[in-house]
C-alpha cells in the first residue's frame, strides 16, 4: 500500500507539473505574439480619387491648339518676363501645374538652336536631386510637330518636361510642377495620372 502512494503521489507531481509548464510556454508564446502584433507599420498615404477622364478643346488665339481634361483649366503667366500665349495648365485638385511658354522664331534656325539647348539645359538642372533623365523623340510628320520628351525620376522639383517645333516658325516648352515638397513615393500616384493627360495633349497637338 506504502509503494502505491508513493507511486500515486509521483504521478500526481508529475502531472501536475506539466499541466503547469504547458500553461508557462502558452504564456510565452502569447507574450510573443502580443508583441509582433504591436509592431508599427509602415505610414501610409491617403486615397486619391482620380476623376474620370473626359477632354476638351484648348483653343484660345494662339497659334497652337490641344485637348486638355475637364478638370484642368488654363490661366495666362503672370510673370513680368511672360510673353503672350505664355500659359498655365492648372491641376487644382492635385496641386500642380504646367507651365508652357511659346516664341515664335520665323525662320530663324539659330533661335531654334538656342531655345531647343535652353530647354535642355533646364532638364539637366534636376540632375542632383533626380535619380535618371530619360529622352524620348517626338516626331508627328502629318501634324509637323516635333520635339523631345523628358522624363525625370527621383525627388526632383519637375518630372516631366518636353519641347515641341515645326522647326521654321514655332516652339513650344512646357514643365510639370507641384506646389508641394516634391516626394516621389507620395505623389506617384497623381503623376502617373497627369502624364496621361499630357500624352493627350502632344498626341492632339496641332500648329496654325
Amino acid at each position: 500500500m506504502n509503494s502505491h502512494k508513493l507511486y500515486s503521489t509521483a504521478l500526481k507531481l508529475f502531472i501536475n507539473n506539466y499541466f503547469l509548464a504547458i500553461v508557462m510556454v502558452a504564456g510565452c508564446f502569447s507574450i510573443v505574439s502580443c508583441e509582433q502584433v504591436s509592431t508599427p507599420k509602415p505610414r501610409g498615404y491617403h486615397r486619391i480619387d482620380f476623376p474620370k477622364k473626359i477632354y476638351k478643346r484648348f483653343d484660345e488665339g494662339c497659334k497652337f491648339s490641344f485637348d486638355i481634361p475637364v478638370y484642368a483649366n488654363v490661366s495666362n503667366d503672370k510673370n513680368s518676363d511672360a510673353q503672350p500665349c505664355w500659359i498655365n495648365v492648372n491641376y487644382p485638385q492635385f496641386n500642380g501645374k504646367l507651365h508652357i511658354s511659346y516664341h515664335n522664331i520665323n525662320g530663324d534656325k539659330r533661335k531654334l538652336v538656342k531655345l531647343t539647348e535652353e530647354s535642355r539645359g533646364l532638364v539637366f538642372k534636376h540632375t542632383i536631386k533626380a535619380t535618371a533623365i530619360d529622352e524620348s523623340i517626338i516626331s508627328d510628320k502629318a501634324d509637323n510637330v516635333y520635339g523631345t520628351y523628358y522624363s525625370i525620376d527621383g525627388n526632383a522639383a519637375s518630372a516631366i518636361q518636353f519641347y515641341l517645333t515645326d522647326s521654321t516658325q514655332h516652339f513650344l516648352r512646357a514643365a510639370l510642377y507641384f506646389s508641394s515638397e516634391p516626394k516621389l513615393d507620395s505623389i506617384q500616384p497623381v503623376l502617373n495620372y497627369i502624364k496621361k493627360d499630357v500624352d493627350v495633349m502632344i498626341k492632339s497637338f496641332k500648329w496654325k
